[in-house]
């Protein structure tokens, strides 16, 4: 009798397991398909996760019983994952075209964004100033990972692209440190003034070095150090990823910041299986912003935005947020940079919330830090409203601007060829609009006499490589030379010319 009991409860325990895989795996496919949806109805595929949650954790209580401290961990790593793909996606050939720019934007205009809401969470609503500095520092940085899940298979070009691109993974860090630095403050006055400013600059300074000293020494490591399966390299890369953060965080430093400027020196390096390692980032970043919306919206009760007028606070300060803080006082950071006055209105517009605030408020609720539900409470109404609200309008808005976009049309099919040491002299690069490449003939290159071009992809069909053949703005090329001249080649084809503005120092 014993016997039987124990082995219901066991099958019982192995179905109930079997419902949460089942449940899970729905989810999975959810998120997969979810980006169809999305591409037609203009609304970033995280909306779908943030307020279905939310509407999961009113309806069945039990989903939503996650520990702050478990949304914080989460968040953290997944916030990582982010980080790494996007600096490997601007890789460090297109982030020196803006270097400066991005930083001076990143930094100052995340500052200024926190001030600005600390103001107003003050005066209107009557915070007191340290509620107020950290919920305006949540608040602060930008992820225009939601503004290319709204844009789908069409991509930002030239300037504007690398600009919001390097925005977010620079203020990301800052506004991270920022937090930190308040929440670790003590004294009053100047002194707290003092301790978070030596905190924020030690964060930064520590983050940067350990960044930069593992983004030097990853591709030795990719090159020099062999693996018996290809798999392996994938998951090699994401543990040097998530080991550059933690060593940085353990120095002190900001971990978030170290492992985006590791990303970006790896970008344009060549190493073993490096399509695929960037192939499994990317798709595991896209897992990970689903993931911190789905914490988000779990953690949160529709039900209870209504106490404390959570939901009209939101409301009223994510609108001056879009309308009057960032389009006044980050376009007066921005003005300097030189960009068209479409760019411009296009980058003002796009600075989205996404990931950073969700982690930023599991900081403040784990502090213990007074209103830090109701703080909670009006980051999520914020980016509730950015990422469904602006974030929808921002395909008209790129065309009615004239925003440079180009269409990325998948291309399941690929042809290979593997080499068992790596290849010398062989370049891959993108033909830039604009680029001194582009609308030339083969033939009028200066390629010298040690390159060639062996192969051109155009539209996703193979083009003899002629010597009257007229290259065209987003061929694919493969060519022949010598390594020493990877960085005059790279300016043939990928070097955009410098658009007409006010000129500035910013600008770089």
């Amino acid at each position: 009798m014993l016997a039987e009991r124990q082995a219901v409860l066991l099958m019982g325990a192995v179905e109930s397991y079997g419902l949460a895989v089942l449940v899970a795996a729905l989810v999975g496919l959810a998120a997969v398909l979810s980006n169809r949806v999305s591409e037609r109805l203009r609304i970033p595929t995280p909306a779908f996760f943030l307020l279905g949650a939310a509407v999961v954790s009113d309806l069945w209580p039990a989903a939503g019983r996650l520990s702050f401290a478990t949304v914080e961990q989460v968040v953290t790593v997944a916030l990582a994952i982010i980080l790494f793909d996007g600096g490997m996606h601007i890789g460090w050939r297109r982030f020196r075209t803006a270097a400066v720019a991005t930083v001076w934007v990143g930094v100052v205009g995340t500052l200024v964004t926190a001030g600005a809401i600390a103001v107003l969470a003050h005066v209107l609503f009557g915070f007191d100033w340290h509620v107020g500095l950290l919920l305006g520092t949540a608040l602060a940085p930008t992820d225009p990972a939601v503004v290319f899940s709204v844009l789908g298979r069409r991509e930002i070009t030239g300037r504007s692209g690398v600009l919001l691109e390097g925005e977010s993974g620079a203020n990301d860090p800052v506004g991270i440190a920022l937090l930190v630095a308040l929440l670790g403050a003590t004294g009053t006055g100047l002194s707290a003034v003092g301790d978070v400013a030596w905190e924020f600059t030690l964060q930064m300074a520590v983050g940067a070095a350990v960044g930069v000293a593992g983004g030097l020494a990853l591709p030795w490591f990719m090159r020099r150090v062999p693996l018996p399966s290809e798999g392996l390299y994938a998951l090699r890369v994401l543990a040097s990823a998530l080991a550059i953060y933690g060593a940085a965080t353990v120095a002190h430093g900001s971990g978030f910041l170290a492992v985006f400027v590791a990303g970006i020196l790896l970008g344009d390096e060549r190493a073993p299986y490096k399509r695929e390692i960037t192939s499994f980032h990317s798709s595991l970043a896209s897992l990970a912003e689903i993931v911190a919306f789905v914490m988000l919206g779990l953690t949160v009760r529709l039900r209870d935005l209504p106490d404390g007028h959570a939901w009209l606070i939101g409301l009223v300060l994510a609108v001056l947020l879009a309308f009057v803080i960032r389009p006044l006082l980050v376009g007066v950071v921005l003005w300097p940079v030189r960009l068209r006055f479409g760019e411009r209105a296009f980058v003002l517009w796009t600075g989205l919330k996404g990931a950073v605030p969700i982690l930023l408020g599991a900081f403040v609720v784990q502090a213990g830090t007074k209103d830090a539900d109701r703080v909670y409470e009006i980051i999520f109404v914020v980016v509730a409203f950015s990422v469904i609200v602006q974030g929808g309008m921002v395909p008209s808005l790129a065309r009615r601007l004239k925003v440079p976009l180009r269409t990325i049309d998948p291309e399941p099919w690929s042809l290979g060829v593997r080499f068992q040491h790596e290849p010398q002299g062989l370049h891959r690069f993108q033909v830039a609009a604009g680029s001194p490449a582009a609308g030339t003939v083969i033939d009028d290159l200066p390629l010298g006499e040690e390159a060639w071009i062996s192969f051109i992809v155009r539209d996703g069909h193979l083009v003899p490589a002629q010597a009257q053949t007229r290259l065209r703005p987003g061929d694919e090329i493969v060519v022949l030379s010598g390594d020493e001249d990877e960085a005059d080649l790279a300016d043939l084809f990928t070097r955009q010319p410098v658009t007409a503005g006010r000129p500035s120092q910013a600008d770089s």
